[in-house]
C-alpha cells in the first residue's frame, strides 16, 4: 500500500498483460465511437492508440516492454492482409465487370499515393531514410513494412506513417466523397481501400457493405502493386 504502482509493476511483467490492455484499449474505442454516432473524427483506431499512449506514459512502460505482449496482435496482420483476397474472390463476378476502370485506378492511385509523399517531402528538404519510409505509406501495414526495409527506409517510421494515412483517410473519405457527389458505393470504397488501406477499409464497412467489400479489394490490390511499384520509383527518381 505505500507504493500505489507496485501491484501494477508485477502486472507489467507478464505479457498478456498489454494484449489485453490493447484488446480492452479497441473495445473501448468501438464503444465511444458508437456512442458518438460513428463520426468520422471518432475513429476507434485514433481513440485506442490515444488510450494505449496515455496508459504507457501514465505507467512509465517502455515500448519495447508493450510490444513484448502486445506483438501477437503485429503477428496477425500478415494473415489478415492475405484474408483480403475473401472478398475480391466473393465479388469476382462484379469486378470482372468494372475491371478496366478499377484497373486505371489502382495504377493511378497507388503512383499519386508514392509519388505525391515523395515529391512533398522531397520539396520540404526531407532526404535519406525519412524520405524513404514515406514510398508505401499507403499499403497495408505488412506490406508497406517489408517494402520499406527493401527500399532503405525506417519500418518503423514507415508504421506510424501507415498508421496516419489511414485514420486521415478513415476521417476524411465520407465527407470528400459526399463533397464529390460520388454515390457509387463500389467507387467510394475503392478509393478509400486504395488510399488508406485497412483502416479504411474498416471505416468503410461500418458505412455501406458493398463500399467496405470493394474497399478490401482495393487494400489488396494497391498492397500488391505498391510491393513493385515503391522500389521501382525509388531507383528512378531517388
Amino acid at each position: 500500500m505505500t507504493d500505489p504502482f507496485r501491484l501494477w509493476s508485477y502486472l507489467a511483467q507478464e505479457p498478456l498483460l498489454w494484449l489485453t490492455v490493447t484488446l480492452m484499449a479497441y473495445v473501448i474505442a468501438d464503444w465511444v465511437s458508437d456512442r458518438l454516432g460513428r463520426h468520422p473524427l471518432a475513429n476507434p483506431v485514433l481513440i485506442a492508440i490515444l488510450i494505449i499512449a496515455t496508459v504507457l506514459a501514465v505507467s512509465d512502460t517502455r515500448y519495447e516492454t508493450y510490444f513484448e505482449g502486445a506483438q501477437f496482435v503485429h503477428f496477425m496482420l500478415g494473415p489478415a492482409t492475405v484474408a483480403m483476397a475473401v472478398p475480391l474472390y466473393a465479388n469476382l463476378g462484379r469486378v470482372k465487370r468494372v475491371l478496366a476502370p478499377m484497373a486505371v485506378a489502382l495504377v493511378a492511385g497507388s503512383l499519386t499515393a508514392i509519388l505525391s509523399a515523395l515529391g512533398i517531402a522531397y520539396a520540404f528538404g526531407l532526404r535519406g531514410e525519412a524520405l524513404l519510409s514515406l514510398a508505401p505509406k499507403s499499403a497495408t501495414a505488412p506490406v508497406a513494412l517489408g517494402v520499406s526495409e527493401a527500399i532503405g527506409g525506417e519500418p518503423t517510421l514507415t508504421a506510424v506513417l501507415v498508421i496516419l494515412t489511414g485514420i486521415t483517410g478513415a476521417i476524411v473519405a465520407t465527407p470528400l466523397l459526399n463533397a464529390l457527389r460520388i454515390e457509387d458505393w463500389r467507387a467510394r470504397g475503392f478509393a478509400v481501400g486504395l488510399a488508406a488501406h485497412g483502416i479504411g477499409t474498416a471505416h468503410a464497412f461500418r458505412v455501406n457493405s458493398t463500399a467496405g467489400a470493394f474497399s478490401g479489394i482495393g487494400m489488396g490490390l494497391n498492397a500488391i502493386l505498391t510491393a513493385f511499384l515503391a522500389p521501382l520509383v525509388v531507383t528512378l527518381l531517388l
